[in-house]
């Protein structure tokens, strides 16, 4: 049994790691990630994750775990800024108020397709432009849905959530777990 991450996100690699699970190999799927028209984020998240996993190359015996982390406001979806300009808007957005961190996660082995998906509630203090330019400068917003990532300096622009903080980052691991275990993935035999 190989088991296949379908994501090439070092932070999810260092969650697993956290689960005393390495992946035998790494395949991001190449998949259109554009929401549909009027597509909820919980629902686009859901989908990402699963077409993610059923994209991802692997053998009939194999297990694909593959995940999706949406930032939500309301219903808009905020995604991977595609420059500072746009994390500026984002973070100049989320500045003050709450939003929602959704992550879905996909198990597949063979035909079969397990999904989960968690959501968390996030607060960002109200931020100066001294703090939004410093965070753009350090460039950590990159490849971060939202524009930014809890497990790195903006930690300190985050006073309060209510959830998943591995759920935040990128992949809830209590969930994970039984994902795994549902597909057959010996869990416990890889803890020391």
């Amino acid at each position: 049994m190989t088991l296949i991450l379908g994501s090439g996100s070092p932070r999810r690699r260092d969650l697993l790691a956290q689960l005393g699970v390495i992946p035998d190999a790494i395949r991001p799927p190449e998949i259109d990630e554009t929401p549909g028209k009027a597509e909820l984020p919980r629902p686009y998240c859901t989908r990402m994750a699963r077409e993610k996993a059923q994209a991802t190359e692997a053998g009939a015996d194999d297990i694909v775990i593959a995940a999706d982390t949406t930032v939500a406001m309301g219903r808009r979806i905020l995604g991977k800024p595609a420059d500072a300009g746009e994390a500026a808007q984002f973070l100049h957005a989320l500045s003050g108020r709450r939003h929602r961190v959704i992550t879905a996660v996909a198990v597949r082995r063979g035909t079969r397709l397990w999904v989960r998906d968690v959501v968390s509630a996030v607060r960002i203090k109200r931020l100066s432009d001294e703090e939004i330019n410093a965070y753009l400068a350090s460039g950590e917003w990159q490849g971060k849905a939202g524009g930014y990532g809890i497990q790195g300096m903006a930690g300190a622009l985050i006073p309060w959530i209510s959830g998943s903080f591995t759920g935040i980052v990128g992949l809830p691991l209590s969930e994970t777990a039984g994902l795994l275990q549902a597909a057959g993935y010996p869990l416990w035999k890889a803890w020391p």
